[in-house]
């Protein structure tokens, strides 16, 4: 039976025990591999509720429902989507190969081989999504891996933790539990790859422990995501399912919309469609259990710091619905801070909370200028039916994905990569992306038994026209 570790020397043991592993048999069949897969799905199968409520009663109120959609199904399918196309994925990619070597036999391909053992830190937000649907690639891919789930949710680390031990043989999947020193011990270890969801501050400590091993690493870190409203938007579409995106986890997704930029003329309809959309969904929060609580005190106390400092410097802010906030729990409702000033801490902190910016807009191009200049988004959002405008967004803009007159869908698309660029992170999963991400892509070469070299005086000892009859080759 696999054990729960968190020191420094047994974390390196389970490393080198994985790493010899690997070591014994580089590669995998798709049979074992399918295998391994498997074997997380029966576990989260077995293990859904005691999961679920655990998740609950970290966040001091998640709706089980809203837990087993996003952590369970989302895993699961992110697992069986990796299951059933690991033996195409697999499969290696003819190249041509250059003349005249293609005329004498030559053969090239691209062989797909794992890596060895990958690290996976989640983060709490989705603890267990963030965990299994990247393992899902690194299961394709023939890996081994080690999962640290995030101690803020400490019920469900060790729940999770103890089915990991239960289910699964350590030397191909192990779980450890602990706090950030766990985490510093983990990726100063020469893991074959790293992957961590989080904060910017802590991904750049990650990549700073791993390129002291030369690991690669994948970050996924969030962001302040925009959304663009414009002026050919449904209004009324568009503050419902921006409503619905805030109110999912309230709003403690790394895509969930931070900031909203809606045409200086259409405000304050905005301001109420949203307000109204929110409070249809959410008529009451204290006590309501369809209302995901902020996970801890301290990022409650983050985010009603940030609101508060608003109403400070005069900026007007709707809360939905109005009713007083909680001092006995960490629901919140949905606070709208319209127009806040660029050195206010929420123009320049993620908000990853129940709480949204809006800004009024003339022209668009002050809205690009204005997104350009900040960090680059891991995600990004339009409304609008105006095709030149949704070039002109689309192409005038860098975000880790895009989604178009709705929020949040892009990171589900199975077959298409999930990723951040630049401060939003780095690397990406999902799909036959995330099966490439956790590879190593290897160029094997097969020579013809024929080589033309010598008898065209390309070897030496060269004769005295090699350097024309080369120079005439060279062409535009």
């Amino acid at each position: 039976m696999n054990t729960v570790t968190s020191t420094a020397t047994d974390l390196r043991d389970l490393l080198d025990n994985q790493q010899r592993e690997f070591r014994s048999q580089r590669t995998s069949s798709a049979q074992q591999r399918r295998e391994r897969i498997e074997s997380v799905i029966e576990m989260l199968v077995a293990r859904r509720d005691e999961i679920v409520d655990a998740i609950d009663a970290d966040f001091g109120g998640r709706h089980p429902g809203y837990s087993i959609v996003n952590d369970i199904l989302g895993s699961l399918t992110a697992l069986k989507y990796a299951r059933d196309h690991v033996e195409t994925w697999m499969q290696p990619e003819q190249r041509a190969v250059f003349a005249p070597y293609d005329q004498l036999g030559a053969t090239a391909e691209v062989r797909y081989q794992p890596k060895g053992s990958v690290a996976i830190i989640g983060t709490w937000n989705a603890p267990v999504y963030t965990l299994l649907s990247p393992l899902a690639g690194v299961l394709a891919a023939g890996n081994r891996a080690v999962l640290k789930p995030s101690e803020v949710v400490p019920r469900t680390a060790e729940v999770l933790a103890a089915a990991v031990a239960e289910f699964l043989d350590p030397r191909d999947i192990a779980a450890v539990t602990g706090g950030p020193d766990v985490a510093q011990a983990l990726t100063s270890l020469p893991f074959d790859h790293i992957v961590f969801t989080g904060s910017a501050a802590a991904g750049r400590s990650v990549m700073a422990n791993a390129a002291r091993n030369l690991v690669p690493v994948t970050l996924e870190l969030g962001g302040k995501s925009p959304v663009i409203v414009g002026r050919s938007a449904d209004p009324g579409t568009a503050a419902f399912r921006i409503a619905v995106g805030k109110a999912t986890n309230s709003g403690q997704i790394c895509v969930s919309p931070d900031t909203v930029y809606v045409p200086a003329e259409h405000l304050e309809s905005f301001v109420t469609a949203l307000g109204e959309n929110y409070g249809e969904l959410l008529p009451t929060i204290a006590g309501n259990a369809d209302v995901t609580a902020v996970v801890a005190d301290r990022h409650a106390a983050r985010i009603d710091g940030y609101v508060r400092e608003a109403e400070q410097l005069g900026v007007r802010v709707e809360a939905a619905p109005a009713e007083p906030v909680s001092t006995t729990e960490r629901r919140r409702p949905l606070r709208l801070v319209v127009d806040p000033p660029e050195s206010a801490a929420i123009s320049q902190e993620e908000i990853f909370g129940p709480a949204v910016v809006i800004r009024t807009y003339d022209d668009l191009g002050s809205v690009l200028d204005r997104i350009n200049a900040g960090p680059k988004p891991l995600a990004l959002y339009y409304f609008g039916h105006d095709d030149e405008e949704q070039r002109t967004v689309v192409g005038g803009t860098t975000s880790g994905g895009v989604t178009i007159n709705d929020v949040m869908m892009h990171p589900g698309m199975l077959d298409a990569p999930f990723g951040g660029v630049g401060e939003s992170g780095m690397g990406h999963y999902n799909g036959r992306e995330g099966f490439l991400e956790f590879s190593h892509a290897r160029t094997v070469f097969v020579a013809p038994d024929q080589d033309p070299r010598r008898e065209w005086g390309m070897l030496p000892p060269y004769y005295e026209g090699y350097r024309d009859a080369m120079s005439a080759q060279v062409s535009r």
